[in-house]
C-alpha cells in the first residue's frame, strides 16, 4: 500500500522549531502581556502597538544582545512576531493573527 500521508505545512514546522527553544517560548509569553512584564516608564514607544525594545528583552532574559536578537529573528522568520524600528532600536510584538492561524493549523494537522 502506498504512503499517501501529506507532508506537514512548512510554516507550521518553522513555528514549532522556533517554539522548541524554552527561552524563545518564554519571550513570546512575556510579549503576550508586555505591560505586566516590562518597565513601562522606560519604554520609548507603546509596547502594545509598537512592541518591546530588544534592550528590555535582553535585560529581562539576562542574555547577550546578540543572542536575544538571534532569538527574535527566528521568531520573526516563523511569523510569530513583527519587528518595528524606532530610531536605532528594534521593537518586537506578537503577531496575534498569525499565531491564531498557526494554532488552528496545528489543530487540523494533529
Amino acid at each position: 500500500m502506498a504512503d499517501t500521508a501529506i507532508a506537514p505545512d512548512p510554516d507550521l514546522v518553522g513555528a514549532l522549531r522556533a517554539l522548541a527553544n524554552p527561552m524563545r517560548l518564554q519571550i513570546l509569553l512575556w510579549l503576550r502581556e508586555p505591560e505586566r512584564h516590562f518597565p513601562m516608564d522606560r519604554a520609548i514607544a507603546d509596547p502594545a502597538e509598537v512592541g518591546v525594545c530588544v534592550s528590555h528583552l535582553q535585560a529581562k532574559a539576562g542574555l547577550a544582545q546578540s543572542t536575544v536578537s538571534a532569538y527574535m529573528a527566528e521568531l520573526q522568520r516563523a511569523g510569530l512576531v513583527r519587528a518595528t524600528r524606532v530610531g536605532k532600536w528594534t521593537h518586537y510584538r506578537r503577531d496575534e493573527r498569525r499565531i491564531a492561524e498557526l494554532v488552528e493549523l496545528l489543530g487540523r494537522t494533529l
